[in-house]
């Protein structure tokens, strides 16, 4: 089963509290406690980008001193209005991976008001009133055929509708900049989490095509010439460990992605005291942005680089797999080929023909993601700060290039079947292992370099002229040919020092893997060690993947509900210079 299919989600519940009259107290729940909790029963983890967070209204001592319980509940309604927020059930329950412009509007339009009332700087009527019409717009662009505009002048219109004027209190301190800017970063990072999810798949399916015949020789090259023979675990193993790196860049990528611009208005804050901190923690940023200039005007650009250039090396790296694959696939016995079906072809006019589109549209897909990442880069060139026109889309196509092209990575690597016999089939056609010919000459019988590599050299040119295979080189050619390499260094012992079964073990290429004595070789103990360390890496990355879907905040997956408030007046809201 594949690691990451490890499911999570969350079902509505509505907890209730009792007043306790005379001497005794309200037991105050949180907020998560009047919204969602975690299930037993598995769901689809990718719905869970996920619940939002815990607010602890339970008052301090100090802090209820000059406040009425009356007021105190009041403000829990409000804020358990403002968090039990929905979207239709279909948009909490269907799996999504994810979400446009109008969904995030939403969710921040969410986080405002819960913070605005929780800040004293909506009253809790006012508060009442614009969740209400929140809820409101968010059901009508749910139903078929509805606009679900990305600008939030035109949401504010719909919301204007349903509650009034009075409703655009909810942008006190906000800015149609810092709410693009966040919506870009929340749309990012759900694209950034999916593309991550498939490229975790395609490194499961290549370990597990490693692992499949890890001690199997095969040969790799150099030159487009074979050089070396190899193992399959090292051969793939290298290709794992570059995937590791990539991992690596996502986590890095993924904490500068993962920061929230909302709440620094047009770039310059406002007179509003908006905890944007909370803001953050709402909608599941991991920090703030903290210059507001930077998180308007600036920060989106670099992070835009980030992200294309994350895409572009993964893309590198599955390219040269790809090519690898594709470069041994003209062999009439290629070791590596595509079962037939969802990835191979046929020709309309030539019977034999079982074509590898699987890898062609994978290598195609490479192309896209690196020509998406590179015109970021020279699209993005010399914009003053301020201007519209680096906040493109296209870092968020780029990553979701990416997800696709990782996605037809692993359905390549899972239709791909390697053939030990044809790939030492291969090796044992060349001369590939005559280095270890010339190191144990060297090793073994004090033989200098050069001279053992000059006479492997001719052993390789007699042995072609004369289209001999390394194993029917008569051993008393070798003699002759070591004996004139000696007498071309001058050496005293001209006499090939190893015996016939020395020289033919010598030249067997699972001797030379497994003579491979240094820290990373082909050799069986290593390839034990890294493909143990690779999937270690492997499940701590689908550990972290589901425990970020499970620490995103996603207000729209409260499937909640709430009481009417009480509509009795708490009181003024605060100024904005309180």
């Amino acid at each position: 089963m594949n690691a990451c299919n490890l499911k999570t989600g969350f079902v509505p519940i509505v907890n209730s509290f009792e007043r306790r009259d005379g001497a005794g107290s309200i037991g105050w729940p949180t907020l998560s406690q009047l919204t969602c909790a975690a299930p037993e029963t598995p769901l689809d983890f990718r719905r869970s980008l996920t619940n939002f967070a815990a607010i602890n209204l339970r008052p301090k001592p100090k802090r209820l001193l000059g406040h009425s319980r009356k007021r105190w509940l009041a403000l829990l309604c409000a804020l358990c209005a403002a968090a039990a927020l929905t979207g239709p059930v279909a948009a909490q329950t269907a799996p999504v991976d994810t979400h446009d412009r109008f969904y995030w509007l939403g969710e921040q339009n969410k986080a405002s008001v819960a913070m605005l009332a929780e800040r004293g700087i909506s009253t809790r009527d006012l508060a009442a009133q614009i969740a209400e019409s929140i809820k409101q717009v968010i059901a009508d662009a749910a139903k078929p055929g509805a606009p679900r505009p990305g600008d939030y002048l035109e949401v504010e219109k719909s919301m204007i509708a349903v509650g009034g004027p009075e409703v655009t209190r909810i942008h006190s301190g906000r800015s149609r900049q810092d709410m693009g800017q966040t919506s870009f970063r929340l749309i990012l990072r759900e694209e950034l989490l999916s593309a991550y999810e498939r490229f975790i798949e395609a490194r499961e399916a290549l370990l597990k095509l490693a692992e499949s015949n890890p001690n199997a020789i095969l040969p790799f090259n150099t030159h487009a010439v074979q050089a070396q023979p190899t193992s399959l675990g090292h051969y793939l193993g290298g290709y794992l460990e570059a995937l590791s790196r990539e991992s690596d860049r996502y986590r890095e990528t993924w904490a500068r992605v993962n920061l929230s611009p909302l709440g620094g208005a047009a770039g310059g804050t406002s007179s509003f005291p908006i905890d944007r901190q909370r803001l953050a923690k709402l909608l599941g940023f991991d920090g703030v942005l903290v210059n507001s200039f930077d998180s308007g005007q600036v920060a989106n650009l670099d992070v835009g680089v980030d992200v294309s250039s994350l895409a572009a090396s993964g893309a590198l790296t599955v390219g040269m797999l790809m090519s690898d694959i594709l470069m041994q696939y003209p062999n009439p016995r290629p070791w590596f080929q595509l079962a037939e079906g969802q990835q191979t072809g046929i020709s309309s006019i030539m019977p034999q023909k079982r074509n590898p589109i699987g890898l062609e549209n994978v290598l195609r897909a490479t192309g896209e993601v690196s020509g998406k990442a590179v015109t970021y880069l020279i699209e993005s060139q010399n914009i003053p700060s301020g201007s519209g026109v680096y906040k493109s889309a296209t870092p968020i196509e780029v990553t979701r290039a990416s997800r696709e092209m990782y996605q037809a990575t692993a359905d390549v690597l899972g239709a791909l079947v390697f053939y030990p016999d044809r790939a030492l089939e291969r090796v044992n056609e060349d001369y590939g292992a005559t280095t270890e010919l010339a190191d144990e000459l060297q090793r073994d019988e004090n033989v200098p370099f050069r001279v053992g590599h000059h006479f492997a050299s001719e052993l390789v040119t007699f042995g072609r002229a004369n289209n001999l295979k390394p194993a029917q080189l008569p051993y008393a050619e070798a003699q002759r040919i070591y004996t004139k390499a000696a007498n071309d260094f001058h050496l005293s012992q001209t006499k090939l020092p190893l015996s016939e079964t020395q020289f033919r073990r010598a030249l067997t290429a699972e001797n030379m893997v497994q003579s491979a004595e240094p820290l990373g070789g082909p050799q069986l103990a290593e390839v034990e060690r890294r493909t143990t360390a690779a999937y270690r890496r492997s499940g701590l990355a689908c550990r972290d993947t589901i425990e970020t879907r499970g620490g995103c905040a996603g207000a729209g997956r409260r499937a909640c509900k709430f009481d009417a408030l009480n509509t009795q007046s708490d009181g003024p809201a605060r100024s904005g210079r309180a």
